[in-house]
């Protein structure tokens, strides 16, 4: 592992996810909270047995291919998200009309409900992957990658660093701009989403087996909030060593 105060690199993308699995919304600044990125995540669509609806099957959640090609984003001082159809239909999410244009659209009973107690992210708070494991990932593949494809919250610029750095990070915290500090878990496990048409993006360039073969099914890491505060795109980011 790199010597703590070692400069990793800076903030390039900010993203959170207003509603679960459709398109982000890509940020100057952000608040950090402990639950992650504000407003990332905090409504998701539930399927009529109690499951979220995602792009893979797990005990909690349910896949339901096409989601990804809708959008989310906050447009108002209410922190309510509005959806939005391939179409670009807008639906407040807290309007009866936006569950049953999802409804509609899937044909099957689905609804909008905001989180409780009930956490909406896959894994982690918040999800980190960087510029240059992007660029490793495209040489690997013979093309460009978009890193929206990862749907991560945190994207940091790393330059010419070595593959897959971001695996040594594991266990030390990274201090991001003046406030936040965040602790960095194991790496982040992928699934078939990574691979599927999204909002924007065409069906991907069979990055999962690549992953497989190369980085045991992982890209990026997953981390957890240490100390909270607001980033912006352009801020340092520098290790620390491992958490107090």
């Amino acid at each position: 592992m790199p010597h703590p105060g070692t400069p990793v690199g800076r903030v390039h993308a900010l993203y959170r996810y207003p509603v679960k699995s459709t398109s982000g919304q890509p940020l100057v600044t952000a608040a950090v909270t402990p639950s992650g990125l504000e407003h990332d995540r905090r409504w998701a669509v539930y399927t009529h047995d109690g499951g979220i609806a995602s792009g893979k099957r797990t005990r909690r959640f349910r896949p339901v291919p096409g989601l990804l090609d809708w959008a989310a984003e906050l447009d108002g001082p209410d922190g309510v998200p509005v959806l939005r159809s391939p179409a670009g239909v807008p639906y407040r999410v807290d309007d009866p009309a936006a569950s049953e244009a999802l409804t509609a659209r899937f044909g099957q009973q689905l609804t909008l409900r905001e989180g409780t107690a009930v956490q909406h992210h896959d894994e982690s708070p918040l999800h980190l992957v960087t510029t240059s494991s992007l660029a490793a990932l495209a040489d690997l593949l013979g093309g460009a990658v978009e890193e929206r494809r990862f749907r991560p919250n945190i994207v940091l610029d790393t330059g010419s660093a070595p593959l897959f750095l971001e695996r040594d990070w594991a266990g030390a915290e990274l201090a991001i701009g003046d406030h936040v500090v965040i602790a960095v878990n194991a790496g982040m496990p992928r699934c078939t989403m990574i691979d599927q048409p999204q909002a924007g993006m065409d069906a991907g360039p069979r990055a999962l087996r690549t992953l497989a073969v190369h980085n045991g099914l992982e890209f990026g890491v997953q981390a957890r909030v240490e100390r909270s505060g607001a980033t912006s795109v352009g801020d340092p980011v520098t290790l620390r060593g491992t958490p107090s």
